[in-house]
């Protein structure tokens, strides 16, 4: 049986081993697709990493499929039932490292841009194509390189699909309308080391910074809102003392994230931090990291014909969520008022073996030319 023009892009890609930020031609083999459909391409190299920007058209409005063309490391090659890089099938399921994150994706918006294009050649507004090969790794050269440019451009985007796995159990039972930001503290609180028969002579760092501590563990820093649970602090490391038994620490190290709702800000859980260890007297130093803005697209023209489409496809009625990590949506919306992320089930993402459903790439790429259908046709 020949295999679906979907499934078998997907192969393609999934047999280019692209570990971020390493493109292995990924996008020049799209680019091959996606010339011919009228697709004006344009390849932004930054610091090693590759970029897509590809338009079709020039009137408004903008429609965006966005991805990343880079995967993860493998991890231990010997764990795979088969080779990471070898696109197989195995039990009605692909296997292979991207396969759900997030070639079949990639895959799935190009045959839909052939179909659509080919039933609708007059179909209104513009396509484009935003990829990188920077997604996984620091992203710091991908697609807010991208996004400053046509910043600077004046290109006004209205419309953004992304095509990170959303889908929590079946294909289009989630959608992701936002995500929420990520701030990151390092954390030193300084004492005096000492033998610890003589505490009186030594400033244990572990006993004055555990009653601030805990206070951070407890404290409520808001109600979230419609789209978002409240916003959360974890520690995610903490280290003192020598590995002796008889010494005081001389200082503690924590490290610790927010992932935070749109109903804070960085400035202001900053501020409410230092004010607890202020509060505490502690003699501390305290440098931030702020990985992503939180974005929210409330309900509207892009989430509604995304999930007519799923509907109509699936029978699914979806749900929509701010739930899981960040993703390069918080750098597009900066830049376009309507961004919303779909795509495969995400449980085997980033894992040893990981796959999609073979049952799941057409429908997807089905639901990704409804969605055009039903704002472009």
């Amino acid at each position: 049986m020949t295999p679906s023009r979907t499934l078998a892009l997907t192969e393609e890609l999934i047999a280019l081993s692209s570990i971020t930020p390493d493109d292995q031609g990924c996008q020049r083999r799209l680019i091959a697709l996606l010339s011919p459909l009228g697709f004006v391409c344009e390849t932004i190299t930054s610091n090693g990493v590759t970029n897509l920007w590809a338009r079709k058209g020039t009137q408004a409005p903008l429609f965006v499929f966005a991805g990343h063309t880079d995967v993860v490391p493998t991890g231990p090659v010997e764990q795979w039932q088969s080779a990471p890089f070898v696109p197989t099938q195995r039990d009605g399921k692909l296997y292979g490292r991207g396969a759900a994150d997030m070639k079949t994706s990639l895959a799935a918006m190009v045959v839909a841009c052939e179909e659509f294009i080919g039933a609708h050649p007059g179909h209104q507004g513009s396509i484009a194509f935003l990829l990188t090969s920077d997604e996984e790794g620091p992203a710091t050269d991908g697609t807010v390189v991208v996004c400053a440019r046509l910043e600077q451009r004046g290109e006004k985007i209205d419309y953004c699909l992304v095509g990170e796995p959303t889908s929590a159990h079946v294909l289009g039972d989630m959608i992701k309308n936002g995500r929420r930001g990520s701030l990151s503290g390092h954390l030193v609180i300084k004492g005096i080391q000492g033998h610890i028969a003589y505490p009186q002579l030594a400033r244990n760092p572990i006993h004055q910074g555990a009653p601030a501590l805990a206070e951070l563990v407890a404290e409520r820093w808001d109600e979230g809102n419609d789209y978002y649970l409240p916003t959360s602090w974890q520690m995610s490391n903490i280290h003192a003392g020598t590995g002796a038994n008889n010494v005081i620490a001389g200082e503690m190290a924590i490290d610790f994230n927010f992932r935070f709702s749109t109903a804070s800000t960085p400035d202001g859980l900053e501020a409410r931090v230092h004010a607890i260890l202020d509060k505490h007297n502690l003699d501390y130093t305290l440098s931030w990291t702020l990985s992503g803005l939180p974005f929210l697209t409330p309900r509207g023209s892009l989430s509604n014909a995304l999930s007519a489409a799923i509907l109509g496809e699936t029978g699914v009625h979806t749900e929509l969520s701010t739930t899981g990590g960040t993703s390069d949506g918080r750098f597009i919306a900066r830049i376009c008022p309507q961004v919303i992320e779909f795509g495969p089930p995400n449980a085997s993402i980033h894992k040893i073996d990981e796959h999609i459903e073979v049952r799941f790439i057409d429908p997807l790429k089905n639901i990704y030319r409804r969605t055009l259908e039903n704002l472009l046709a």
